[in-house]
């Protein structure tokens, strides 16, 4: 998938700009603040119908304006697959209009996986640091632009493990006293929302199990060629409760901890990947170096995944957006990852850095490849 143009009028510090880019290689300089992370954030949008650093759209609209728009021409991998244009227009106290060539999508979630796409950023260190949600979320990313029975699962478990945990919390917060018909009626209600929880939630298990078979060989593959290091042996697993017990006899067995708790404490909600080095706890023995190798790699082996398995009529090469990637890492593992991705195995790429001087390796071997500098939100 190749990104031909892109159109942005008042998104976040980015006035305006129109900008025409390279099919392999496009890199943005400018010092901190200046909006080259904006620029990869309106990439993002158009990906993923949403901005990759804030839930709610009017804080992408420049301050003191009252709408945005972020506009991109395509050009798919298969020749079968005309290209196409996307446009995302923000007014404040509106709706987003979210069109593909001039017509409105009726959900967003259908748009999810026409152009795939991984960031990477220094954020992402969260995937180490924060709770499993991070984790989960990595997970549901990746799967979700290949298979929309995926999504409508995830979407469909979601609300229904809302609605089991407020009905839990408003039992739990009842009289001990109540009538017994009352905990009855209650009882049943938990049963129903059980039973239509089971079908997605196992779905969810078996592709999320899948994935963990066919993407871990790239991660490992990724992590040696950036480490180079034969005594940093790295592992990821995928760990489930669904992996050693049946979820509908989960949620009988423990419904009276869970009355107690107010909460579910079981299904895929919970799920975790354990990340290692050596034998031992990555978050716990991994230097910072290490640390940002490990999820470098996550991120890198995601986009060799999308664009292994991809189910369109040909194998479509995510976009790879990197920013400020180089931070934390020695020179030669900054090496590594540039010949790393200047390989055909990887699509177009945008990065972001403060220093031009780590950009002049990169470009050297592509003598097509752009490079913009930003300051104050201007970009040459």
């Amino acid at each position: 998938m190749i990104l031909q143009s892109l159109n942005i009028l008042n998104y976040r510090n980015i006035r305006e700009a129109s900008l025409e880019f390279a099919p392999k290689l496009n890199c943005f300089v400018g010092l901190n603040g200046q909006g080259k992370t904006n620029i990869l954030d309106a990439i993002y949008l158009l990906s993923f119908a949403k901005s990759a650093y804030t839930a709610q759209d009017s804080l992408n609209i420049t301050h003191g304006e009252q709408m945005a728009m972020v506009q991109g021409s395509y050009q798919p991998s298969a020749v079968s697959i005309q290209p196409f244009t996307i446009s995302c227009g923000l007014r404040r106290g509106v709706k987003k209009q979210f069109r593909r060539d001039k017509k409105d999508y009726q959900r967003l979630i259908d748009h999810i996986g026409l152009i795939p796409l991984v960031m990477i950023s220094p954020s992402d260190q969260q995937l180490i640091e924060e709770g499993s949600d991070e984790r989960r979320r990595f997970m549901d990313v990746v799967i979700s632009q290949l298979d929309r029975k995926y999504l409508d699962c995830l979407t469909s478990y979601n609300a229904l493990l809302k609605q089991r945990n407020a009905l839990l919390k408003q039992l739990a917060d009842q009289n001990e006293q109540m009538v017994n018909d009352q905990m009855v009626n209650g009882s049943d209600l938990l049963e129903v929302l059980e039973w239509q929880m089971t079908e997605p939630a196992e779905y969810i298990f078996k592709a999320r199990t899948e994935f963990f078979e066919a993407f871990v060989p790239f991660f490992k593959q990724i992590y040696e060629t950036i480490s180079h290091q034969p005594s940093e042996v790295s592992s990821l697993r995928y760990v489930s409760q669904l992996q050693d017990r049946d979820l509908r006899e989960a949620y009988i067995r423990t419904r009276q901890r869970d009355l107690i708790l107010g909460w579910t404490s079981q299904g895929i909600h919970k799920d975790e990947l354990d990340m290692r080095l050596g034998d031992y706890p990555l978050k716990q023995v991994g230097s910072q170096g290490q640390q940002r190798t490990f999820v470098l790699a996550m991120k890198l082996a995601q986009a060799l995944y999308l664009g292994a398995i991809s189910r369109q009529p040909s194998a479509v090469r995510p976009i790879l957006l990197l920013d400020d990637i180089f931070d934390r890492l020695d020179s030669e593992r900054v090496e590594r990852i540039v010949r790393l991705v200047q390989s055909d195995d990887f699509g177009q790429i945008f990065i972001t850095d403060t220093d031009r001087e780590h950009l002049t390796d990169i470009l050297r071997p592509n003598e097509n490849a752009k490079i913009f500098h930003v300051e104050n939100g201007v970009i040459h």
